[in-house]
């Protein structure tokens, strides 16, 4: 009797091991990844819009001081590539130009199972610039249209790629209602391209984002500005001829019209860096970075004071 109830004991602590096992097992199935990642520690990768890099690896740089133990590394590229890589599941994160329509979020829910998250961060705008020996320095749209479709032939235009990057997206949807760019439109590689192949070219007329040449306290950005002139752009909103650059100012009132947004969009479905990086790109110190790259923050107020000039 002694002896049967010594086996029936230790079958019980038998069965209590292999639960033990496979209750160990499905805890660390159900970890985010094999590094154990948290908001705090761990490595992801990201992918952005090679419009923004300066800004984005400025944001990097504040956010991985204050969590050292927390590594982002941004791949920058086209932006179409960017949403390739979260349907192809190579990334969970992303920062782009645009949201999600409804058939897009629903389209990423089916085939990942996992519902994305996105909201806007910033304004962004596209800098128009031109050779500082150029004759031309203020356009209309329709002369920008112009250049884009071909029918102008005084002036070169360069954008950072032919296909797939968020500028040509923004010239072909916003600028030409949809329609092909002109056979004359040059492609650059980069926007460092852009601003190159503008700085040797008296009739090129480039298009980049703001971040490129925005922050003035960048000596990398302040050099650019030494190579090209922005470009002033008429104000549709004004009334009379008003002629503006992208400022903050200007962007933030829309006075300034080739406007746009700027991104995330994230497939984290537990609590990781990706939910933590975010986070902070909305708040405080996030949005002052966005501010100081001369993008307009989205998530913030935006001060606006009159100012008088004394001659």
């Amino acid at each position: 009797m002694r002896w049967k109830r010594k086996h029936i004991f230790e079958g019980w602590l038998a069965l209590a091991g292999v639960a033990s096992c496979l209750l160990i097992a499905s805890s660390c199935k159900n970890k985010p990844g094999a590094q154990q990642e948290t908001p705090k520690f761990g490595t992801i990768h990201i992918s952005v819009d090679e419009s923004f890099k300066p800004v984005i690896d400025s944001e990097i740089q504040v956010f991985e001081s204050s969590f050292p133990d927390a590594h982002i590394i941004p791949h920058y590229k086209p932006e179409a590539e960017c949403f390739r890589d979260l349907a192809a599941d190579s990334t969970r994160m992303i920062i782009v130009t645009k949201g999600l329509t409804p058939d897009e979020e629903k389209y990423y829910l089916q085939t990942t199972h996992i519902e994305p998250t996105y909201d806007q961060l910033a304004y962004d705008a596209i800098a128009v610039i031109v050779n500082n020996n150029a004759k031309d320095s203020i356009f209309e749209l329709k002369d920008l249209q112009s250049m884009l479709n071909g029918t102008d032939k005084q002036h070169q235009v360069v954008l950072d790629g032919l296909s797939a990057t968020s500028t040509v997206r923004y010239a072909i949807d916003s600028l030409l209602g949809g329609k092909s760019l002109g056979k004359t439109v040059t492609a650059a590689k980069t926007s460092p391209d852009v601003l190159n192949y503008v700085a040797q070219n008296p009739r090129a007329v480039g298009f980049i984002g703001v971040s490129w040449i925005g922050d003035q306290d960048d000596p990398v950005q302040q050099s650019f500005l030494k190579k090209v002139r922005i470009a002033s752009i008429r104000c549709v909103t004004c009334g009379g001829e008003t002629y503006v650059k992208p400022y903050q100012g200007n962007i933030a009132l829309k006075r300034y019209p080739l406007v746009r947004g700027l991104y995330y969009i994230l497939k984290e479905n537990y609590s990781g860096i990706g939910n933590n990086f975010a986070n902070f790109l909305q708040y405080e110190r996030g949005q002052l970075i966005f501010r100081r790259a001369y993008l307009v923050p989205a998530k913030m107020p935006f001060e606006i004071r009159d100012a008088q000039i004394n001659q």
